[in-house]
């Protein structure tokens, strides 16, 4: 991947970042591809966790999120490129309604369509518990 490609996903994924963490649908749908499909890191479809495609539905599963989490943090984060891919690594604090704690280590694994949008957010965490 030449450096023109890295630097503009890397803005990419900034805007993404930033419209993903307030669950603003335009600022997301700005971003990603019309088929957009992110795959949870927990959920009933083995092996890939929960699958939520396209925009709106991405958008419906942040709002149902927000009920479940509050206070949540990003940080300790780390972008690299691997082939055609991008790997964002953070770890998020908060908590969860009914008080407890949230504290994981996360991996996602971005993929992009052919116009440079992303296509997939393949999500992964490790729960930290105490």
């Amino acid at each position: 991947m030449d450096e023109a490609t890295r630097q503009a996903r890397l803005a990419l994924l900034r805007d993404f970042g930033k419209a993903f963490n307030r669950a603003d649908a335009e600022g997301i749908a700005a971003c990603v591809s019309a088929d957009f499909e992110w795959r949870l890191a927990v959920g009933p479809e083995a092996p890939d966790g929960r699958i939520v495609r396209g925009r709106e539905a991405v958008a419906a599963v942040l709002a149902e999120r927000a009920r479940e989490i509050e206070e949540v943090r990003f940080s300790e984060t780390e972008v690299m490129f691997a082939d055609d891919h991008v790997v964002g690594r953070f770890r998020a604090t908060g908590r969860y309604i009914d008080g407890r704690r949230l504290d994981v280590r996360g991996v996602d694994v971005y993929s992009f369509d052919e116009d440079g949008r992303i296509a997939v957010k393949d999500s992964y965490w490790k729960r930290i518990e105490g």
